[in-house]
């Protein structure tokens, strides 16, 4: 008897869904990469009933990119409703959404504000659901160390930080989805914890980056005020495989690897 189920992954083409995909083929599982470039649309509904179809779960790893906290709290909320609505006249059993740890308390952030709408309509949409609440990923911390730049030094704000590696947030979301679903939140966080200006040095010496590393403690997080533990789970998670420095490592030899 055949164990292969459907899967559904909305934004299936960016960082995290591309390897969640690849995850599921990988393991047998027939996937439908759902974004608006092959007609499937969560926003506007478009080509929904026809990919969901059959589908055992839904993996909503969708995003946007804008500042605009009026724009992302529409597109979030409008496209999990479609989503969660279409979920349940096709009789799926499970709706995964991935979300941000410390989501809320960082709603004055115009895009955690977004994710806040995104979680709200999914729990009261009545589809049986888990959100996952993700710290950083290690891809963005370059995005970071730019962001917190000025006059040559990168200063971050006065707290803890714990990043993941993308390969462990799409493997966590799998598990997720082929488990039962917990009606709940769960935070997922990689396997170290330190200072946000500890990783930081950190990553900035492994790429041979100069840049002096500062702390700011009325820094908060792209408009967002923060305590030490904003960003990071306190109490029970899911813990990500893959060491930042083993990562860097892998990073560095993939780099060596380009120039030769």
């Amino acid at each position: 008897m055949s164990t292969s189920k459907k899967f559904v992954v909305i934004g299936g083409t960016g960082l995290i869904g591309s390897k969640a995909v690849a995850i599921l083929r990988n393991a047998g599982h027939d996937v439908v990469v759902a974004s608006s470039r092959n007609g499937i649309n969560a926003f506007t509904g478009e080509g929904l009933e026809a990919a969901l179809s059959g589908a055992d779960a839904v993996i909503d790893v969708s995003n946007m990119m804008s500042f605009d906290e009026p724009v992302l709290r529409n597109f979030f909320a409008t496209s999990s409703r479609n989503l969660t609505a279409a979920e349940k006249a096709a009789g799926v059993r499970h709706h995964v959404v991935l979300s941000i740890v410390g989501t809320s308390d960082l709603v004055s952030n115009p895009y955690i504000s977004g994710k806040q709408a995104q979680e709200e309509a999914v729990q009261a949409s009545g589809q049986d659901y888990t959100i996952v609440r993700a710290t950083q990923f290690y891809e963005f911390m370059d995005t970071l160390a730019e962001a917190y730049t000025a006059d040559g030094a990168v200063t971050v704000p006065d707290i803890e930080f714990q990043p993941i590696a993308a390969d462990d947030v799409a493997a966590a979301l799998v598990r997720v989805a082929l488990g039962n679903p917990h009606h709940g939140i769960v935070d997922l966080a990689g396997p170290d914890r330190a200072g946000f200006d500890e990783i930081m040095r950190t990553y900035l010496a492994a790429k041979g980056d100069r840049r002096s590393v500062r702390v700011d403690a009325s820094l908060g997080y792209f408009g967002a005020p923060v305590t030490a533990t904003s960003l990071v789970p306190m109490g029970a998670f899911m813990r990500g495989e893959i060491a930042f420095s083993d990562w860097l490592q892998q990073q560095t030899h993939a780099t060596q690897v380009e120039k030769a």
